[in-house]
């Protein structure tokens, strides 16, 4: 974990699973992503080193889900089913940490999120990510 990162403490919904998230470069990596699986789960992330999650409590609530070539690891609480973290298909040194799981944080936060196009995995087709597109949030006046 890097020193200069800075650690954010995370939670599940229900509190059963608590973590710790030094996020690799701050939000700058803040993203969401079109594959199924994210499509219909809907969250905004943000990278960790793959030794940036420390859980702190509930690890034996979190429950791992995988799909397709089974290389990316979703977790999420057994409990209350808040879906917390992955390991990252494309770079599996990588985390990506649900944002709306970081204290003091919400995806909301967020004027503009970029939205990478899993549909058209990199590691399927051989191609840099490309990006599919944005996502904005602009608050009601």
């Amino acid at each position: 974990m890097k020193a200069e990162t800075k650690l954010h403490a995370g939670r599940c919904h229900c509190g059963t699973v608590r973590f710790e998230g030094a996020l690799s470069d701050g939000f700058q990596s803040i993203r969401r992503c079109t594959c199924s699986y994210c499509r219909m789960r809907g969250a905004v992330v943000a990278m960790a080193e793959a030794d940036g999650i420390r859980i702190q409590a509930g690890a034996e609530a979190l429950t791992r889900y995988r799909f397709h070539t089974g290389t990316a690891e979703h977790y999420f609480c057994a409990r209350c089913g808040i879906y917390t973290h992955h390991q990252r298909r494309s770079d599996s040194t990588l985390y990506a940490v649900n944002v709306a799981c970081l204290e003091g944080v919400s995806p909301f936060d967020f004027e503009a999120v970029p939205v990478m196009d899993g549909v058209n995995h990199t590691n399927d087709t051989g191609q840099p990510t490309r990006r599919a597109g944005t996502l904005r949030y602009t608050p009601a006046a």
